[in-house]
Order: C-alpha cells, then sequence, then structure tokens
C-alpha cells in the first residue's frame, strides 16, 4: 500500500500535461511564529488586488489562523470537513474574503484525535488543488516537519519558506530544507534499496556517517550510477524560495542570502532569495484589525516590500539576486 501511494506522490511530483493549472504554492518555514500566516494572507491579497485568481489555503488543521488574517470571522465550513471526508468537492469548500478575487479554505473544526490526513487523502487533496479555478492556489503549512507538511512542500510548484531573523528559526528552517529535500528524493529514487539508504540517511546519527545530501549523492553514485544521475536531477529541480520576515537590520536582511549560501555550500540546493519583509508596526496592526496589511496600510513599508515579493513570483521564477530587486 505505501509503495503504491508513493508512486502516486511521486507521479503528482513530476506531472505536467500542458493543461490549466493552478500554480501552486505551499508556504513553510519548520518553526511556529515565523510569519506564515501573514505572508501567505498579504502575498494572496496582492495578487488577488492585482486581478489574478487567488486561493489561500490553511493547512493548518491543529492551529488555524489565517481565516483570522484575510478578515473570516466565522467559516462555515473547514478543510477539516474534506480530511474526515465529510466533503469531496474542495470547490464546495471556497469561502468569500472581503478582497475581490480571493478565496480561502479555512482550517477550522479539526478532528482533535486525527487532525492530519492519510497520505492517500494528501495526495487526492493536493491533486485537487491543482484543479481548482485559481491562477494561484497558496498552501499555508503548520510548523515542524510532520509528514503532511513535508508532501504538502515537496509536491508544490515552488515552496516557499518564511524564516524570521533569529537563530531559532534559521536553524529549524535548515532542518525544514533538509527534510523536504530527502522525503522529495525517496520519492524520485526508482530502486528500493536506494529509497532505504536515503531513509537511513534521514537520521542525523546513521550508521554510515551519511550527514549532508552532498554525501548522500556519493554514497548513491559509487553504489548505483542510474540513481546517482536521479539524484542530481532531482537536487536540480528543488529550488526553495526564502523570505525573510519580520527584519530590522542590514544585517537581518543579509542573513537571506547566507542561508542561500549554506544551501548551495553544504546540501547542494540552489535556493532563491525571494526577498523580505521589514518590521513596520503597521503589521501588527493590520493582524489585530482582522486584515491583510495590503488592504488596510497599501503604502506602509512592509506592504510594499510584500508587493515587490508578489511581483517576482508573477515573474514566474525569475532569479532573486537582489531582495531590493525593482518591480
Amino acid at each position: 500500500m505505501g509503495d503504491r501511494l508513493n508512486k502516486l506522490a511521486a507521479k503528482l511530483l513530476n506531472s505536467s500535461d500542458g493543461s490549466h493549472r493552478a500554480r501552486l504554492i505551499p508556504v513553510g518555514g519548520g518553526k511556529g511564529g515565523v510569519g506564515k500566516s501573514f505572508v501567505v494572507a498579504n502575498l494572496a491579497a496582492s495578487l488577488a488586488r492585482l486581478g489574478h485568481r487567488v486561493v489561500a489555503v490553511d493547512g493548518d488543521l491543529e492551529g488555524p489562523n489565517l481565516h483570522t488574517c484575510v478578515g473570516v470571522p466565522r467559516p462555515r465550513v473547514s478543510l477539516a470537513d474534506f480530511v474526515a471526508q465529510r466533503e469531496e468537492d474542495l470547490g464546495k469548500l471556497l469561502l468569500d474574503t472581503p478582497i475581490p478575487n480571493l478565496h480561502l479554505i479555512a482550517a477550522t473544526d479539526g478532528n482533535l484525535a486525527t487532525p492530519q490526513p492519510t497520505q492517500s487523502r494528501r495526495v487526492h487533496l493536493m491533486r485537487e488543488l491543482r484543479e481548482l479555478d485559481a491562477d494561484f492556489v497558496f498552501f499555508d503549512l503548520g510548523a515542524g516537519t510532520h509528514a503532511a507538511v513535508m508532501d504538502y512542500f515537496m509536491i508544490g510548484d515552488e515552496g516557499l519558506i518564511v524564516i524570521a531573523p533569529e537563530p531559532t528559526s534559521v536553524e529549524n528552517a535548515y532542518g525544514f530544507v533538509r527534510a523536504a529535500f530527502y522525503r522529495r528524493l525517496r520519492l524520485a529514487m526508482a530502486s528500493h534499496d536506494m529509497r532505504k539508504i536515503v531513509t537511513l540517511a534521514m537520521d542525523q546519527r546513521n550508521e554510515r556517517g551519511i550527514r549532508t545530501p552532498l554525501e548522500l549523492l556519493r554514497e548513491i553514485q559509487m553504489l548505483d550510477p542510474a540513481e546517482g544521475a536521479r539524484f542530481v536531477e532531482t537536487m536540480h529541480a528543488f529550488h526553495p524560495r526564502i523570505v525573510m520576515n519580520d527584519v530590522r537590520t542590514a544585517d537581518d536582511i543579509k542573513l537571506g542570502f547566507s542561508i542561500q549560501s549554506v544551501c548551495r555550500k553544504f546540501f547542494g540546493i540552489e535556493a532563491e532569495y525571494l526577498g523580505y519583509v521589514n518590521h513596520d508596526e503597521s503589521a501588527r496592526r493590520s493582524v489585530c484589525a482582522r486584515r491583510p496589511l495590503i488592504d488596510v496600510y497599501p503604502r506602509s513599508d512592509a506592504a510594499i516590500y510584500i508587493s515587490r515579493i508578489a511581483r517576482k513570483l508573477l515573474a514566474n521564477g525569475a532569479a532573486g539576486d537582489s531582495p531590493e530587486g525593482s518591480a
């Protein structure tokens, strides 16, 4: 059963039939409290204001708050209904928001006993999200590296990682990137034996002494050159995008470049520094007002930087060489 589901997930990960699909953008970070929901709400609102059809999905069934960030006070339906198989049609879970072109799938009223969907349900959910009648689907993930969070992040088209400029957040972000890549890699491996080695390497104190993705690559290349080539292909296709949130100093801004450099040097992964959002008291006031910053304080510094990030997303993978790149 597990192998069959992994094959389905791998197929979904690599599917591209040329038909219209919503751009599925999962947003994670590893650590709670870094502002993922704030970033999701405002990027979604910014693109919706530009006339794009946007859906914001709250994937945090254990601590949902995206509905509050976009100004929906009491959701009548939720992703929990899909998880519990009370509703199969995601379209029926779409809620209007005060912002034109922006709809929400909330995550309230989850089952506390089994809040996370099964793997088969996760694969089905990601397939259905791609088929929504939208240009962008933002998926606000829960904290940590739970299997569900990793599946959502790796199967999405262009995952964003929100990081706060503090040691705990940065440390968790590195763990998040590593976990997401290994999970994606395990799906990509055709050989059962190579998948077992990837699984072994996910234990930082494994008996083979494999500590980094580059060390794992050398191990697999030695054992199976064909799988080694598949490893390299997977590595080159994995491009997480970094957003620094609540920055206060020039060093905070530079931290994004440092993380990008570490990902390249130690993980062999090309991460893109998409931009940063500066510390702004207007952001706190917008959260208290239960409305996106873009909506209530559109001329604030933080709103301007969020708009720049949104325009970079519209550029469809343009290189983020400078987080203050021109609009």
